[in-house]
């Protein structure tokens, strides 16, 4: 079992807070990626898509988790789990810095998540205080104007990480 953080950046211009629309233990917020059996190292095809509130049962023993799949070129299973309570918003001074905000936590067990897809139901704020809601980020870019603080805002430049977490 190896945990894997969601680290994400963006250059953020006049905004700050970057998070899923619900914070950033949103249950209804989607999760997608890549992921990269442990035995083969094939990646998937298409993108993994995981949520807190999409739970299945473990086929051994008590317990749940967020998603099982069978590797389609070895047929190993492989499991994703999430935890939440680990990650924090955005802000313009991570941001100016180039540093990166961790954002979910996943256990996986027989796959390495990778590539994350950045899509819609995210929020952030303007330094004057005004609120974006489900902004979409599946272009890479956002660009608004804030009428409270008489500029232009924007978000590009957007990426993601998966670092590995002891």
């Amino acid at each position: 079992m190896v945990n894997y953080m969601l680290m994400i950046a963006a250059d953020l211009e006049n905004l700050t807070n970057l998070e899923p629309q619900g914070g950033c233990d949103d249950p209804n917020f989607s999760y997608l990626f890549k992921i990269k059996c442990g035995r083969c190292g094939e990646v998937s095809q298409k993108e993994t898509c995981v949520a807190l509130n999409e739970t299945v049962p473990l086929p051994v023993g008590k317990g749940t988790t967020n998603l099982i799949q069978k590797c389609k070129f070895c047929g190993r299973d492989g499991t994703v789990t999430m935890i939440p309570g680990r990650g924090k918003p955005l802000t313009q001074e991570t941001s100016e810095s180039g540093k990166y905000a961790p954002l979910m936590l996943f256990e996986c067990r027989g796959y390495e998540p990778v590539d994350f897809i950045f899509g819609g139901g995210w929020k952030v704020e303007s330094l004057e205080g005004t609120k974006f809601e489900n902004v979409d980020l599946s272009s890479g870019e956002f660009a608004e104007y804030d009428e409270k603080g008489e500029c232009p805002v924007m978000i590009s430049n957007v990426r993601a990480t998966f670092d590995v977490v002891k």
